[in-house]
């Protein structure tokens, strides 16, 4: 498939596709014409990458980490492994911190709906 229907299909930018593809993280070949063509699994592989990206990995952390999704290689070391576990206690650190978050969010609705639940009863006796 072209680049236009791999965004498309993904919803992520043709910039975006090029620079993950510059950045190593995504392969193309080339048409005669020099056009970008990209497997049917690309499509998983950017829904992935855009994951990645999403929970806050660099593109040079999701590079190094790339080996283990390929498939098993002489790439894969101690140190990938590394990588790994600190993306994910910096990952459940944030998840942590959402939860937080969240939990004072439903605290201060909870507050504002009784707030605003006196008002109409007020307006209501008064009226």
């Amino acid at each position: 498939m072209r680049i236009g229907e791999l965004s498309a299909r993904t919803g992520i930018s043709i910039r975006s596709l090029r620079y993950y593809e510059q950045r190593g993280l995504l392969t193309s070949t080339r048409t005669t014409g020099a056009h970008r063509l990209y497997p049917d699994d690309a499509v998983d592989r950017v829904h992935m990458l855009r994951r990645l990206f999403d929970a806050g990995l660099s593109s040079e952390t999701i590079a190094a980490l790339l080996p283990c999704v390929d498939t098993p290689s002489d790439d894969i070391t101690a140190q990938t492994l590394e990588v790994m576990r600190r993306e994910r206690e910096r990952i459940d650190a944030q998840v942590s911190a959402l939860l937080t978050t969240r939990d004072h969010l439903d605290a201060l609705m909870a507050g504002t709906e009784d707030h605003l639940a006196r008002q109409r009863d007020d307006a209501l006796a008064a009226g």
